[in-house]
């Protein structure tokens, strides 16, 4: 704190006379007002130094071609602290909540201000198509592996722990071949990613933040994430009224053939994130969200359907439409957590926020990482869980692990607890933690059939 306000005196030329923390979204990012004697801000700290620098090279990519985005003021020394311009606290989607609560709803006025950051959104993912791509975190391109990653996310978060089956192999193939589809696509264009009205600022006009997940990608995706966010709850009309808004500007007679596929994958990215927060953290805002983005996802499915051949995925979804959103929330089944990590980025969270569970310490292992022919893979690959599997004193740490795992899963079963965190850690968090903790959740998922596994490598 004392560094972010030597960084406003910096920049201000005055003292900070009041700093307030605002209250956060999803992120780790922590937000204050400054207020000077004559000038204020917003300050933000940040640790993930890579998403910051995607951030700074964004906004000055965008602020320099006339975008309305926050002005970058200042950057810390050590990139980890900035200010920039503080556009209040109204968004498009506290907006459109009060006009709910005054019985209003959508109405004209709401519709212009949609229409009107639908036009916005085509001029900035025009204005960022050139930008520099290098910095983009996690990946400067939304490509197929950014896709897999989104859908395995579903998979895991969402269809897991809501206990919807599927045949694990051909949703994986329908998974490769959706994203090789959805990347036939134009994907020339800054894709803001997180496009939806708690980014959107209202004030003399609209304002547009948190986009350090951008890439470059096919605009379809952000058009999608504000028709189809969750919490918003638009109108089926209103939607194709906005839709064909941001046809008309954008004017790609090609949009419409994977917008519906776009649209689709970000529900389901949306789903993940839920199952995520709501069923694996317990955060009630986002349990309670978990009905609203299947009603979306039911909509989408009666009147577009899957794209054609992806037989597994359409039976799946259809398994998630049928299936009671809300007595997902009320599943008791035990969660056990099973992750890898590495020491030097320090101890993992419990993001139950229960507390507890174990963690075990590879590192008196054997350490594959010291040949050089193992250096560029994981514990997941095969040469080295042939090497580790080699060494006795490997075999016997896991044995010595599991008696342990196994009473706690046995007690926390009988006393219905619902989530229980086991941890390997290593020195890089590439190879002994990765093959134990795949060793381990192989393990449960075989010796407790009745317990939802959840595999996580911290650092990947």
């Amino acid at each position: 704190m004392e560094r972010l306000k030597t960084l406003f005196r910096r920049w201000s030329g005055e003292e900070c006379q009041r700093c307030r923390q605002l209250s956060g979204g999803g992120s780790q990012r922590v937000y204050y007002r400054m207020e000077g004697a004559s000038r204020s801000c917003v300050g933000t700290v940040a640790g993930d130094m890579r998403e910051n620098r995607a951030f700074f090279a964004y906004t000055r990519h965008l602020y320099g071609r006339g975008m309305p985005v926050p002005e970058l003021y200042a950057v810390d020394d050590d990139g980890l602290r900035y200010l920039q311009q503080d556009l209040g606290d109204r968004s498009l989607y506290s907006v459109l909540l009060d006009k709910r609560r005054q019985g209003v709803g959508f109405d004209a006025e709401m519709l212009s201000m949609y229409k009107q950051a639908l036009t916005d959104l085509d001029a900035l993912q025009r204005a960022g198509a050139d930008m520099d791509f290098s910095v983009g975190y996690p990946r400067g391109a939304f490509d197929r592996r950014s896709m897999m990653w989104d859908l395995n996310y579903f998979k895991y978060f969402y269809l897991k722990l809501a206990h919807i089956p599927f045949d694990e192999e051909l949703l994986e193939n329908d998974f490769e071949m959706l994203a090789d589809w959805l990347l036939e696509a134009d994907t020339g264009y800054f894709l803001y990613r997180d496009f939806q009205g708690r980014n959107i600022m209202v004030g003399d006009r609209l304002y547009y933040i948190d986009y350090q997940g951008g890439r470059r990608g096919a605009a379809q995706y952000d058009v999608a994430s504000l028709l189809y966010s969750a919490k918003s709850d638009l109108p089926e009309a209103v939607r194709g009224e906005l839709l064909r808004h941001y046809t008309s500007i954008h004017g790609d007679s090609g949009f419409m053939r994977h917008f519906w596929g776009y649209a689709m994958l970000r529900i389901l990215q949306t789903l993940g994130a839920y199952g995520y927060r709501g069923l694996y953290e317990r955060k009630p805002y986002f349990a309670e969200s978990i009905p609203l983005a299947v009603g979306n996802l039911r909509r989408l499915m009666d009147e577009h359907g899957v794209p054609e051949g992806l037989v597994e995925l359409a039976r799946c979804l259809e398994r998630v439409c049928r299936a009671d959103a809300g007595s997902v929330l009320k599943a008791d089944r035990l969660t056990v957590s099973v992750m890898s990590f590495s020491y030097k980025k320090g101890l993992p969270n419990d993001s139950s926020g229960n507390g507890g569970g174990h963690i075990f310490d590879c590192r008196a292992l054997p350490n594959p990482g010291r040949y050089e022919q193992y250096r560029a893979y994981t514990g997941r690959d095969e040469c080295v869980a042939a090497f580790l599997s080699a060494q006795p004193e490997v075999g016997a740490f896991l044995e010595h692990a599991r008696a342990i795992v196994a009473q706690s899963v046995k007690k926390y079963v009988e006393r219905r607890f619902t989530h229980l965190q086991v941890a390997f850690g290593c020195t890089g968090g590439q190879h002994r933690s990765v093959y134990c903790a795949e060793r381990t959740a192989e393990w449960l998922r075989s010796a407790f059939p009745d317990v939802d596994v959840v595999l996580v490598h911290r650092e990947w």
